[in-house]
């Protein structure tokens, strides 16, 4: 197996076999812990994580870092409920307009980065405080939301088997993860981000549109924030300026845990969604235990990022050692 061979695939095995090996200790310790309505659940649970973490995949993919994703989502929950309860605003336009101010924003932030070649983490940690400071400025406090067809919205799902159901965050996931993994792998834009990560000056000595890339690149991880905003709106009925604090966190962990190398050029949206399978099924077991902690989450995935991280060390070593033989 060659270098790449080695840093694309091992990866993501590795995650795939411990969130199975995981799911099943669950399952083996906790009853009626592997059912498809806990699966069900898990995805509504950490849908809006998940497609913030498919936008922050292609960020990372490039060699980048983008941490206004959290202030992000909640400058989008607020949005929503302050122009459908200030503004009057229809449901539908209401969650269209973050959504667009997402991608401007990540757009502006790309442009940015790759014209006058500003550090990717000042610049997102500009746009963090940025967010965050507009979204508390609509309101510093929760507004519910309360409209007949946002109700109907956040009421619907499409039933399962066995009581489980898939809600509109759910599905919203798995079609973001879907075109995510379209996006990568069958387009152009999804090949030159992976050369990007690898190499950019190569890149831009094999005449791609690096810098072209990487505003599109920051575009769609700002579009993907503000739909997880929106997401969490549904999920909540409700907008909070403080919510998705330190979420840009988990969603780095997720995107590393499954297999990214935050060096950029090697990783799939495949493996994030595992990653933040990993993740999902941590927060659930130690639900289903009871007398835990909260906090005991994130001292797991601290443990996980740790130990994944040296996973991918160990396989970059392996890998240039058998490149070089």
């Amino acid at each position: 197996m060659n270098r790449a061979s080695l840093l694309e695939k091992m990866p993501v095995a590795i995650t795939a076999v411990v969130l199975i090996t995981m799911t099943v200790a669950a399952g083996l310790h906790f009853p009626n812990f592997l059912t498809l309505r806990v699966l069900t659940n898990l995805l509504a649970d950490n849908a809006f994580l998940g497609v913030v973490a498919v936008g922050l995949t292609f960020v990372i993919l490039t060699g980048g870092i983008d941490l206004s994703v959290g202030s992000m989502v909640g400058l989008s929950s607020i949005a929503v409920a302050k122009l459908m309860a200030g503004g009057h605003m229809h449901p539908l336009l209401a969650m269209a307009v973050p959504i667009v101010g997402g991608a401007v924003l990540g757009a502006s932030q790309g442009f940015l980065i790759a014209k006058y070649k500003l550090p990717p983490f000042l610049v997102t940690l500009a746009g963090l405080f940025l967010c965050r400071g507009i979204a508390l400025k609509i309101s510093l406090e929760s507004l519910q939301i309360d409209h007949p067809f946002f109700n109907v919205l956040t009421g619907w799902s499409f039933a399962l088997p066995g009581k489980a159901a898939l809600t509109a965050p759910a599905v919203s996931l798995i079609v973001v993860v879907a075109f995510g993994i379209w996006l990568a792998r069958q387009t152009a834009y999804g090949r030159a981000v992976y050369a990007i990560g690898g190499n950019q000056p190569s890149a831009r000595l094999m005449g791609l549109p690096v810098d072209r890339t990487l505003i599109v690149t920051y575009g769609i991880s700002g579009l993907c924030a503000a739909l997880g905003g929106v997401l969490f709106a549904v999920y909540t009925s409700s907008g909070n300026a403080i919510s998705g604090t330190g979420l840009e966190l988990d969603a780095i962990a997720a995107v590393v845990i499954g297999g990214t190398l935050l060096s950029g050029g090697y990783g799939s949206v495949v493996g994030t969604l595992l990653g933040i399978g990993i993740l999902g099924v941590v927060q659930t077991a130690i639900t289903f235990q009871g007398t835990l902690s909260s906090w005991w989450t994130k001292i797991v995935i601290g443990i996980l990022l740790l130990v994944f991280m040296l996973i991918q060390r160990t396989i970059e070593s392996v890998a240039r050692r058998a490149q070089n033989a």
